[in-house]
């Protein structure tokens, strides 16, 4: 079974930058990154097809945000720049076999989450 460990979350006023990493067990076809608001639905921001090292992104978040994997280390890190109070919420690590996608349901596993908190 997969471990996650996520780190580096924090609070930033607008505009400013973060960066978060997951630290990972186990071979996984895709990762992710998620995140919930309070009162929200968890959703998708970034993923990576692992092998390609190919990103992926929702339409929020992009050229804000980078993905990056690095296999060796099997770890996955989110680069957050130009940061907005939207972005606040608990952003989670997520891996998985079945499809790369930004779908809660195509993840089997996930680490507790780590805060990120902007400020206007």
């Amino acid at each position: 079974e997969a471990q996650l460990v996520e780190s580096g979350g924090g609070s930033v006023q607008a505009g400013g930058s973060l960066r978060l990493s997951c630290s990972a067990s186990g071979d996984h076809d895709c990762m992710a990154w998620f995140r919930q608001a309070p009162g929200k639905e968890r959703e998708g921001v970034a993923g990576i097809y692992v092998r390609a090292r190919l990103p992926y992104y929702d339409d929020s978040v992009k050229g804000r945000f980078t993905i990056s994997r690095d296999n060796a280390e099997n770890t996955l890190a989110l680069q957050m720049n130009s940061l907005k109070p939207e972005d606040t919420g608990m952003y989670f690590c997520a891996a998985g076999w079945r499809y790369c996608s930004l779908n809660t349901a195509d993840f089997d596993y996930w680490g507790q989450g780590t805060q990120v908190t902007v400020s206007s």
